[in-house]
């Protein structure tokens, strides 16, 4: 592992990849080798991209590869797609449609499958992007898989949310005003040449204006594109970019990626406390009559939990 972690830090796809594998299937190998990268990362933009399906999120996302490039900037991009219930590997291989950026070295796009995690986001999408990081990308996008308005952990994984909607959603839009347009750094109307968007543009520059921020905080632009020929893609980078000048200059870079590996950092720690409690109740007679009574119907989840528990003392 050793000296993939080294050609990982020399920015080799090949061992990224294998490191990647390793992490999605939970291989231990794979954490060590994560553990030896961690110093190394922390320095890549994160952006990520969601919105509904249909909005055209793929297609926008390959003409923002290449404006970046354009700008000599190295793109790693992490494409999260619904899972075969067959085989659990990803569905949709955005790699597919983003194939022209194929043989450019200075982007490696990963496809990941959901496998049933919850967020728009895959159970190891925090992993693959401290890879990237490490391999040196100076961008890294996630892509999400647009099932809906409790898409929003993405918002928690990026410095940056841009929400992609599109004309002839009607109501969906104020449907979603609690979820997926909330978290929204910037908004994009994609699909700008359809009827009706200039309504959908009302619509969003209505919610802004209900939402009475400070001066002083960043105002979410709204920007048309039309994904299919490239166009208002620039004006998309550039909003990137210059949110990326208004979180470091605020001091708000530093402070999302603190916040970012603590949840990280917090999740693990609910994930291994829960596993290691429950290898240690297995055997345990009480345990067993707890879950008797629970499938029973004759104690509810909530008191079963407070059972469990209950007297459990951690001291660090």
């Amino acid at each position: 592992m050793k000296s993939d972690v080294d050609k990982i830090l020399q920015g080799n796809q090949l061992a990224a990849a294998r490191l990647i594998r390793l992490l999605e299937d939970g291989d231990p190998e794979g954490i060590q080798g994560l553990k030896a990268i961690y110093p190394y990362t922390g320095n890549a933009l994160i952006l990520g991209i969601t919105g509904p399906p249909g909005a055209g999120k793929s297609t926008l996302l390959t003409h923002v590869i290449t404006e970046f490039r354009k700008r000599n900037l190295r793109v790693g991009v992490v494409a999260v797609d619904p899972s075969s219930p067959i085989s659990g590997g990803a569905l949709l291989g955005d790699r597919l449609r983003m194939r022209q950026h194929t043989e450019d070295k200075g982007v490696f796009i990963r496809s990941m499958a959901t496998r049933g995690h919850l967020g728009g986001l895959s159970k190891t999408t925090n992993e693959t992007v401290l890879v990237l990081d490490a391999m040196g990308s100076d961008v890294i996008v996630i892509e999400t898989v647009g099932v809906g308005q409790d898409e929003v952990d993405v918002a928690e994984a990026v410095h940056t949310t841009a929400v992609v909607s599109l004309p002839g959603m009607g109501d969906e839009i104020q449907a979603m005003k609690a979820g997926l347009l909330e978290i929204a750094d910037i908004f994009v109307v994609n699909k700008a040449d359809k009827p009706g968007v200039d309504d959908v543009v009302d619509q969003l520059r209505l919610m802004l204006d209900m939402r009475n921020e400070p001066d002083n905080q960043w105002k979410p632009p709204i920007l048309k594109t039309i994904a299919v020929n490239g166009e208002g893609v620039t004006e998309l980078v550039d909003a990137f970019m210059a949110h990326r000048s208004y979180l470091v200059e605020s001091g708000n870079f530093d402070k999302c990626n603190v916040e970012r590996e603590f949840q990280f950092f917090r999740n693990l720690v609910m994930e291994m406390a829960a596993g290691k409690i429950f290898d240690a109740m297995a055997d345990l007679p009480a345990y067993n009559d707890l879950l008797a009574n629970l499938k029973a119907r004759k104690v509810d989840p909530y008191t079963a939990a407070e059972t469990l528990t209950k007297g459990i003392e951690c001291k660090i």
